[in-house]
């Protein structure tokens, strides 16, 4: 899955690396070395000329030393580089390099999404040996955003449910998800986000697994759930189709295979009987 790498250790103080490596992002592009898909050496990173304030630190991996930084304007150091969607990367580098740059573009975004105060429009500034931008003028703080979703596979006898979201970049069926709202548990948002998108009630929540995803910002948190009563009612503005998956139905093609939606489908695939 798409993880940052158990071996990476985070750091927060900028360190003195004479070759550090750089993630450089603008907005959601990370820039990179067309020919490999690897970051830009350091003398590359080094004619962006990036402003120190756009550069912190993110940790150490293998050895070494990694930093973030963010632009504004999609510049290059060279002809042989470009900036590539993070989704476009998915099964073409390796996992925990894709987990490490998720992680840094989440920083990136929060430093460059909270150089002002939101309540007085103080420059702000990034607290020592913390993650967190603090207002001089009104103490404001401002933490990473983590935005928690919930996802839940819901079952009947041998069936599943899975559905076809109408916002979704890849348009195909998967189990249902749903970001939380103010003063939510996770179990109250699976049960309002299931009768709300397919009309349905589900009871026995079990805890499936969760995932940091960057996109820009979730944290998705997955359950089953087994069917309860009612029948399919879709809410058209969410969900495009969904319907229940048995053992003899045509499963549906999933080729990210980085997401946690992915696990969660492929351990509670329906299996035909022997």
């Amino acid at each position: 899955m798409l993880l940052t790498p158990a071996t990476f250790s985070p750091m927060i103080r900028p360190q003195d690396h004479a070759r550090p490596l750089t993630f450089v992002f603008h907005r959601g592009e990370l820039l990179l070395r067309n020919e490999i898909l690897g970051l830009p050496d350091p003398d590359a990173v080094a004619a962006l000329n990036l402003p120190a304030e756009r550069v912190r630190a993110l940790g150490v991996w293998e050895g070494r030393y990694y930093q973030l930084a963010w632009l504004e304007q999609p510049e290059l150091p060279g002809p042989d580089y470009g900036y590539h969607g993070l989704r476009s990367l998915f099964g073409v580098v390796d996992d925990g390099f894709l987990g490490l740059a998720g992680r840094a573009f989440q920083l990136a975004e929060w430093a460059r999404t909270h150089r002002y105060c939101g309540v007085c429009a103080t420059p702000m500034a990034q607290l020592e040996g913390e993650r967190c931008y603090k207002c001089p003028n009104c103490g404001h703080s401002a933490y990473p955003r983590i935005s928690p979703a919930m996802m839940v596979l819901i079952r009947k006898g041998d069936s599943v449910l899975l559905a076809m979201h109408t916002n979704s970049p890849y348009k195909r069926y998967t189990a249902l998800a749903g970001f939380l709202e103010a003063g939510e548990s996770i179990e109250e948002a699976i049960h309002r986000e299931v009768y709300e998108e397919v009309g349905l009630r589900v009871h026995n929540l079990k805890y499936f697994g969760s995932q940091s995803w960057p996109f820009p910002h979730s944290l998705m948190i997955a359950y089953t759930a087994d069917y309860l009563d009612g029948e399919i009612r879709v809410d058209e503005s969410e969900i495009a189709d969904a319907r229940w998956f048995g053992p003899d139905d045509e499963w549906p093609d999933l080729p990210i295979t980085v997401s946690i939606a992915a696990q969660l489908l492929k351990a509670h695939r329906p299996q035909r009987q022997p």
